[in-house]
């Protein structure tokens, strides 16, 4: 008897999402010598072959593959390309435009110099968080080091004295005794808690929100954070407007480019609050938290360029000027933070030292007649 067969299962169709959290130079190697061999008139499938043929990422050249079927059927650039998940939502809108009004070429070069300023944006703040992520780092596996194996036999030693001791080498010589017992339970737990912990609040894509919004509670890093988002908000929106899209949809492309809770309520709130038929003005007054997000000075010079007729050229301009801002205060912050955790370090030190040399110090002075 034979087996029926079974209809065969169609595979299923892989996405592949490009998210803001990593940046990947596939796309933007894609986009730039997309913009660039269509600036020299070659047509969009064209351009895709001649650019998969020096991409090395096997899942880069299923997406082209991917857009390649869809435009040879006859869709759009920004539809085969939606259909990818690979560009977010605002870059799409550029797409769709471009391709409506002829200046493709034009709007994918504002595309890659966006892509640029993320990058950027996402170096800087690494930067800043590299050394301070270095020190405690250094300082937690050099103080477990001296907890583990240095106290318990310091512990001996003062046991031998028959003595009372400090309470700061009581409370360290305990720890010790009870590193040296559970150690081997104690610290691959601490371990696997902090890489947990660091997965949830950052690299987790449904619940890194939560990490943001931590760091969003530190004031240095907190202005870092608010100046790399207005710089976001004003590039972006600017260039969509610029480029010719509705201010609703301008800022719907933009609440989609944003990983920060606060400034997505906000731009939902203002998307709606703009639907209505209300201004910048009566929207920023309207919102309580306006002043917190973006600076009273920028709110004006938006609703100046929206009265005025250019908003387009405002947005743009302050997301120059938080460009700048970003600049400086990311090396404000290092410059700031580097002594707080030399102090940090140096009590941590102190603290050990005095816990040993206290017990000796007092030993000889029960000595000395």
């Amino acid at each position: 008897m034979t087996p029926s067969k079974q209809p065969a299962r169609k595979p299923r169709a892989k996405t592949y999402l490009f998210s803001f959290g990593f940046f990947n130079k596939d796309r933007e190697y894609v986009l730039e010598n997309l913009a660039l061999l269509l600036s020299s008139g070659m047509d969009v499938l064209a351009a895709f072959q001649a650019i998969k043929q020096d991409v090395r990422s096997a899942k880069m050249q299923q997406l082209i593959s991917q857009v390649e079927t869809k435009i040879s059927a006859g869709s759009s650039l920004w539809r085969a390309l939606e259909e990818t998940k690979l560009l977010p939502g605002y870059m799409l809108s550029l797409l769709k435009i471009g391709e409506a009004s002829g200046r493709l070429s034009k709007n994918l070069k504002v595309m890659v110099l966006q892509q640029q300023k993320d990058r950027e944006f996402r170096s800087k703040i690494r930067s800043a968080m590299l050394y301070p992520s270095v020190v405690f780092g250094l300082t937690a596996i050099i103080g477990l080091g001296v907890s583990w194996f240095i106290l318990p036999r310091l512990a001996e030693v003062f046991n031998q004295l028959h003595q009372d001791l400090p309470l700061l080498t009581t409370v360290f010589i305990d720890l010790g005794i009870f590193l040296k017992a559970y150690g081997y339970v104690v610290v691959p737990s601490l371990i696997f808690i902090v890489l947990l912990v660091w997965y949830v609040l950052f690299a987790n894509a449904k619940t890194k929100h939560l990490g943001q919004e931590f760091l969003f509670h530190f004031p240095g890093i907190k202005k870092l954070i608010q100046e790399v988002e207005i710089s976001r908000f004003g590039f972006i929106l600017g260039t969509l407007l610029e480029s010719g899209l509705p201010v609703v949809e301008a800022i719907n492309s933009l609440q989609q480019t944003s990983s920060l809770k606060a400034y997505q309520r906000f731009y939902t709130y203002l998307q709606k609050s703009i639907e209505q038929g209300n201004s910048f003005h009566a929207s920023f007054s309207n919102y309580p938290k306006s002043r917190k997000l973006i600076p009273i000075p920028f709110q004006q010079l938006i609703v100046s360029g929206e009265q005025s007729g250019n908003l387009a050229a405002a947005l743009i301009y302050v997301g120059k000027t938080f460009d700048e801002k970003v600049e400086t205060s990311s090396k404000n912050l290092a410059v700031i933070l580097e002594p707080i955790l030399l102090v940090v370090v140096w009590l941590g030190v102190i603290a050990v030292a005095v816990a040993v040399i206290l017990p000796i110090y007092n030993m000889l002075g029960n000595i000395n007649p």
